[in-house]
């Protein structure tokens, strides 16, 4: 039994790094990533110029991600999108984190979309899913935090949602209150931009006072929401899967090439013990992960508790090797020449959205009659 990824699955992730490769160089990453939030006292606001060219930038890279088909890749073909499975979005979003790619993809392209598949009406799908896979809607999504308050009485929606996905420039809404997905045109809230320390990934934060609402409609819609959960927090788990590698990668580059004392750095034993061993943590992700989506995917009886740990693990894995990799650096690590920031930056949001290492791990050990 083969159990390595398809010759499809190789070649689906092949396409998508080069496309990132060439349309998200770090000079790109660094010209749309918002380092300096609004509230700082160093904020500077950026002249119309920049606006235009960060405009066109977003623009570009949004249009190219959705002609590679990453805006539909789990929508179905009778929809307008690729039809594929959970793994194969977590294989996009590994390549994501590699790039820290400024891609609004764990809202957009995979929490609403599959909310909308599992629990939405059949008008629902018809209405939201064509536009969602040729990137013509843009939405945003609040779920899975517990600072959520938002409640649903009478065809309406009131509170507040923080940490809201991708919302910046949503047109539609997909927000969490109770056991239930709501849809929310954006006309009918308040949207305000919250900082935070992944500039590659928009946050806001949602104010309902009585807007109109309307729930997901489909049979299975109380099921949609912890499906939707499990399957954002593997593609987050994903997401840092490629961002660590990353790291790992530029450190070990970084040590063959940097010198002290007219030797490579990469030969000093201290060095090497290093890279051993971010490299010997990482290598088995690479298997939870993907088992992870497997899992969900084929709807398996460990379905739950694994994209857990999943998630748990990378965050841990994650955050080791951010450390680690701006050690190997040294004072080059901290500096935005080298831009090691964004990936840092990354694994820190991914640790944190969708709950953090030990919230996971109590909610599995709960599952598992632990606790």
């Amino acid at each position: 039994m083969e159990f390595a990824l398809s010759e499809d699955q190789r070649l689906l992730q092949d396409s998508m790094h080069k496309f990132l490769q060439r349309a998200a160089p770090l000079a790109t990453v660094r010209a749309l990533a918002d380092a300096t939030p609004p509230t700082s006292a160093a904020y500077t606001p950026p002249s119309a110029e920049d606006k235009a060219e960060r405009a066109r930038l977003q623009t570009e890279l949004w249009q190219g991600f959705v002609e590679m088909g990453g805006a539909g890749i789990i929508i179905a073909e009778q929809h307008g999108g690729l039809g594929l499975e959970l793994l194969d979005a977590a294989l996009v979003a590994e390549c994501l984190g590699y790039a820290a790619a400024p891609l609004p993809f764990l809202a957009q392209a995979l929490a609403v979309p599959l909310a909308l598949q599992l629990g939405g009406s059949a008008a629902q799908q018809r209405e939201f899913l064509p536009q969602l896979a040729s990137g013509a809607l843009r939405v945003g999504a609040a779920f899975g935090s517990p600072h959520d308050q938002l409640s649903f009485s009478k065809g309406r929606l009131s509170g507040a949602a923080l940490f809201c996905l991708d919302g910046a420039d949503a047109e539609l809404y997909l927000a969490a209150a109770g056991d239930t997905f709501y849809l929310v045109p954006a006309s009918e809230l308040t949207a305000t931009p919250m900082p935070g320390i992944d500039g590659t990934r928009q946050l806001v934060e949602l104010v309902c006072d009585k807007a109109a609402a309307e729930p997901l409609g489909g049979r299975a819609a109380p099921k949609a929401l912890a499906q939707t959960l499990r399957a954002a927090r593997i593609a987050c788990a994903a997401d840092s899967l490629g961002a660590a590698r990353a790291m790992l990668e530029k450190a070990r580059d970084y040590a063959l090439e940097r010198k002290q004392f007219n030797r490579l750095i990469g030969s000093f034993q201290a060095v090497k013990h290093m890279c051993a061993e971010m490299a010997a943590q990482l290598e088995p992700c690479h298997a939870l992960v993907w088992y992870a989506a497997h899992a969900c995917d084929k709807q398996l009886d460990d379905a739950a508790t694994v994209g857990l740990y999943a998630k748990a693990q990378l965050g841990e894995v994650g955050q080791f090797i951010a450390r680690t990799a701006t050690e190997v650096h040294g004072g080059m690590g901290f500096t935005d020449l080298l831009g090691l920031h964004y990936w840092f930056k990354r694994l820190g949001f991914n640790r944190q959205i969708l709950g953090a290492p030990t919230q996971l791990r109590e909610d599995a050990a709960r599952l598992q009659g632990w606790c």
